[in-house]
C-alpha cells in the first residue's frame, strides 16, 4: 500500500472514531458508556500515527527496478544456460532473470480491494448505521432473567410504578409474594411485532454486554391495544396479564395495557433504565 494511501486511511480511521466518541453520541451504537474513554484515546493514536507516517523520510531506493543486492555485485557474474555456455548481463538469459525480478507484477498501482479500506473509516464520519432494533430483537429469544432471587424489598406505593422490564419479569415469574397483582406500571422500550398473536406485540430493550455482537434483548408482550409501527419508542402503563401461577416460572412477563404514548428515543438504547415519569 503507497504511503499516501496509509497516511490517508490512518487519519480517516482517528476522525472517525473521534467524531463518533468524542463530539457525537453514535459510538453507544456498537459499544458500553463504559468504552468512550478507550475510543477516544485510539481515535488520538490514530491521528497520531498518521501524522508521524506523513513526516517520515521515505527509504531511498537503489535503482529503477533494481533491488538492492548483498556488497560485492558487480554485474558481471556469469550464468549458466540451458546449453551450458556462459552468459553476460547483456545475454538473454540475463533478459529474462530481469523480466522476473519482478515476478510478472506491477507494484507501482494499488490494489482495487485496498480501497475498501476506507468504507468503514467514512462510514463513522458521514453514515451512521441505524441502531439495533425490532429486526434484531425478533429473531433471537428474550434474554433469559437471572433466577435464585428470593428477598424481594416491598414496591412503592407510586402508582403508575415506574419499572424496567427486567424488573417486571423477575417480579412476576419470581416474587412469592405476588406484589404485582393488581399494580398499575409503567414501562418503556420500542415496539415489536409478535409474529404469533394478532392482537400482541412486544415491548422491547435490548441489552448491551460489551458491544453490540453480544446484544441481548428482554421483552414484555403487550395486550388490549394495536401495535404502533416497529422501533416506535413508547411508554406503556398497565397491570399484569394474568396467567400461570404468579411468582414461578408459569407466569408470564405480559401486560394488560391501558395507555400508549410515544416517546423519544433514550440517549442510551442499550440499557433497561427505569422510564421516567411524566409531569402533569
Amino acid at each position: 500500500m503507497k504511503r499516501p494511501l496509509q497516511v490517508t486511511l490512518l487519519v480517516l480511521s482517528g476522525l472517525g472514531l473521534l467524531h463518533a466518541s468524542l463530539f457525537t453520541d453514535l459510538f453507544l451504537r456498537y459499544v458500553k458508556e463504559g468504552m468512550r474513554p478507550l475510543l477516544i484515546a485510539s481515535g488520538v493514536l490514530l491521528l497520531l500515527l498518521g501524522v508521524a507516517e506523513a513526516w517520515s523520510t521515505p527509504a531511498k531506493p537503489h535503482g529503477v527496478g533494481h533491488p538492492e543486492r548483498g556488497h560485492g555485485y558487480e554485474g558481471d557474474v556469469r550464468e549458466l544456460g540451458h546449453g551450458g555456455d556462459a552468459q553476460g548481463p547483456g545475454d538473454e538469459g540475463d533478459a529474462q532473470d530481469h523480466d522476473h525480478g519482478g515476478h510478472g507484477h506491477d507494484h507501482s498501482t494499488v490494489p482495487r480491494v485496498a480501497w475498501l479500506l476506507f468504507l468503514p473509516a467514512l462510514s463513522l464520519l458521514f453514515y451512521a448505521p441505524p441502531a439495533l432494533g425490532a429486526y434484531t430483537a425478533s429473531r433471537e429469544a428474550p434474554k433469559a432473567v437471572a433466577s435464585g432471587q428470593r428477598h424481594f424489598d416491598p414496591l412503592p406505593a407510586t402508582s403508575p410504578l415506574p419499572m424496567t422490564l427486567t424488573d417486571f419479569t423477575r417480579r412476576v415469574q419470581q416474587d412469592p409474594s405476588g406484589a404485582v397483582r393488581g399494580r398499575s406500571v409503567l414501562l418503556t422500550g420500542f415496539v415489536t411485532p409478535d409474529k404469533g398473536g394478532r392482537d400482541t406485540w412486544y415491548l422491547t430493550r435490548i441489552i448491551l454486554s460489551c458491544c453490540a455482537a453480544d446484544a441481548q434483548s428482554v421483552k414484555v408482550r403487550i395486550h388490549g391495544t394495536p401495535a404502533l409501527p416497529a422501533n416506535t419508542w413508547v411508554s406503556v402503563t398497565g397491570a399484569w396479564h394474568p396467567g400461570g401461577t404468579l411468582g414461578t416460572a408459569s407466569a408470564p412477563a405480559d401486560l394488560d395495557a391501558r395507555a400508549v404514548r410515544r416517546i423519544e428515543r433514550p440517549v442510551n438504547g442499550y440499557t433497561d433504565d427505569l422510564p421516567l415519569v411524566p409531569s402533569r
